[in-house]
């Protein structure tokens, strides 16, 4: 298969998620090539501490994507949020795995918490892996951690065995739109230099301005700011049975 990608910079600095894409599928050996780049990202102690589910039974897909867009309860053909869950042309959950080191090693010790930042750490490179190379070739994507709203719905819906905890999904299709980039923090609140440095309270509201300029221009006047987004995720508990979730699986509980 002859394949003709974009230039690296060009496509890490052109990222955006996407959201909705054409009917067009992705080919068998298209996937496979990226499944390869993926797996070929670094892992730590080479103990390759994830796995990938594709999901391709529609029953399931819209079953995700109930949980995705927290309407279980809703009543049977209402409309939920969340379309390209179910209608992407693929849709891929990846999930930290000690399992296959359970059965080589039944002892193994998969509870101390490194483990699951292992675990995450690996998962997360071979989905940037992926997300980037599809990029490359013409196509685009979107991360899904709301799948963790009911994390136990979804380990049940997967038959995740212990030692498995899905983490987050990924749209994929060919793009049928075209967003604009949302503003990322300067390099002079990222980076410091031998020893950290917080940013200033005028450097955080100088990017918030820069956000909320980005919502009213580009986003149809959306009042939306980074303030309330922070508020949102974090003013609140977040999920907190993910560590009991954690802990029945078999990790974190030291």
């Amino acid at each position: 298969m002859t394949l003709t990608s974009k230039p690296t910079l060009e496509t890490v600095l052109n990222h955006r998620s996407i959201r909705k894409f054409t009917n067009q599928p992705i080919s068998d050996d298209l996937l496979n090539t990226l499944y390869r780049a993926g797996m070929a990202g670094s892992t730590s102690g080479y103990l390759q501490s994830a796995s990938i589910i594709r999901i391709t039974d529609k029953a399931l897909r819209y079953q995700i994507r109930r949980v995705c867009a927290e309407a279980q309860d809703a009543k049977e053909g209402e409309k939920y949020g969340h379309p390209y869950v179910e209608y992407s042309p693929e849709f891929l959950v990846f999930c930290m795995d000690s399992k296959r080191h359970q059965t080589l090693l039944p002892d193994a010790q998969i509870d101390w918490t490194e483990v699951v930042l292992v675990g995450a750490v690996d998962a997360t490179i071979i989905a940037q892996n992926l997300l980037i190379t599809a990029e490359s070739l013409g196509l685009g994507g979107v991360y899904i951690g709301s799948l963790r709203n009911d994390i136990d719905k979804i380990s049940e819906l997967l038959k995740l065995p212990q030692g498995v905890v899905p983490l987050f999904g990924m749209c994929l299709g060919y793009p049928d739109q075209e967003p604009a980039m949302r503003p990322r923090l300067p390099n002079s609140v990222i980076v410091s230099e031998n020893q950290y440095q917080s940013a200033s309270i005028e450097q955080l509201e100088a990017f918030n301005e820069t956000v909320k300029d980005y919502y009213q221009t580009l986003r149809n006047g959306s009042d939306m700011d980074w303030i309330s987004q922070i508020k949102n995720y974090l003013a609140k508990p977040s999920r907190p049975e993910i560590l009991p979730y954690l802990n029945k699986q078999g990790f974190a509980k030291r």
